[in-house]
């Protein structure tokens, strides 16, 4: 088993040189999901979408399956943040067509860009409401006029570049919205929408925001690499620890607050919204991630078996 403590500058070649070995696996018509959840270094990855037309088609180079956890941070929109206490999870299957995207850094190195697919049987991104403090709107009864605010996906992830961890380079664009509840808030009180999200480029490494913004700069954490544990093809990328930053996007205003959206402006006015790019601002720290990547989709769903009970 090949395990080793990585930066994420010395990662880029040893995952690259890895990524080659895994491009010479045999590809072989793909195999049943695994019966029972995978374990050892597949654990959380029981809802890859092996059985996806993304995944499943033959002229991939690579296909994996991504799991990852934030475990604390914040996101703040205008004058109001949102503690980030409670996990966000984030889990879909990649693949790298046979066009071979790759992304070019300033210091000459290339990462693969991969392409996501939802998980099977579960959300892409779950995530718990937190209670937040709108500026101007009064709390006179808790757990009635208490407000609470749960981030939602809004589409797609898009542009997954794993081998960004260090490089001020976003690891993906990820579109979400803030969804709002309070007793007179109704159901449907929306901060961006699936048409007019709020789109994060989170980095490991430096933000270049517009001034008067000041840069934000995260940690790819510690990084390691191995190969699966059952004489598979399969190579495993863990990112433990990792921050993720960006303060470069910018934010819509309210809408379905209230009846007939009445509330939309007072949220609009209260929350400093709608706000530009650098005026607001999201850390997600205490992320783990796990990457599981390999050159054949029958050799991945068959180390994804063999993990299982593990």
């Amino acid at each position: 088993m090949l395990r080793t403590a990585l930066s994420a500058k010395r990662l880029l070649p040893a995952l690259a040189a890895v990524a080659s070995a895994v491009l010479l696996a045999t590809a072989a018509p793909a195999q049943a999901a695994p019966a029972t959840a995978p374990g050892g270094p597949y654990t959380g990855m029981g809802n890859c979408p092996v059985g996806s037309p993304g995944l499943s088609d033959p002229t991939n180079l690579q296909v994996g399956c991504v799991v990852s956890v934030t475990n604390t941070g914040s996101f703040t929109i205008g004058s109001t943040t949102v503690p980030l206490t409670s996990p966000i999870t984030l889990q879909f299957g990649v693949y790298w067509g046979k066009s071979a995207p790759v992304v070019t850094f300033p210091d000459g190195s290339k990462a693969n860009q991969y392409a996501t697919v939802a998980p099977t049987g579960t959300q892409l991104l779950t995530a718990q409401p937190a209670q937040i403090t709108i500026p101007g709107i009064i709390n006179f009864l808790p757990g009635v006029t208490s407000v609470f605010a749960q981030v939602e996906l809004a589409g797609p992830v898009t542009d997954f570049t794993p081998l960004a961890a260090g490089e001020n380079y976003p690891v993906f664009k990820l579109p979400v919205k803030l969804h709002l509840f309070n007793a007179f808030f109704g159901d449907d009180c929306y901060i961006g929408s699936d048409s007019s999200p709020i789109v994060l480029r989170p980095t490991t490494g430096t933000t270049a925001p517009p001034a008067p913004a000041q840069p934000m700069t995260g940690s790819p954490g510690t990084i390691a690499l191995k190969g699966d544990p059952n004489g598979h093809h399969a190579l495993i990328a863990s990112f433990t620890g990792a921050k993720l930053v960006d303060n470069t996007f910018s934010v819509p205003g309210a809408s379905g607050c209230g009846l007939g959206g009445i509330l939309d402006p007072i949220i609009d006015w209260t929350m400093g919204i709608p706000s530009g790019a650098g005026q607001g601002s999201v850390s997600f720290q205490q992320t783990n991630t796990s990457l599981a990547l390999d050159g054949s989709l029958s050799d991945l769903t068959g180390a994804l078996n063999a993990s299982a009970g593990q």
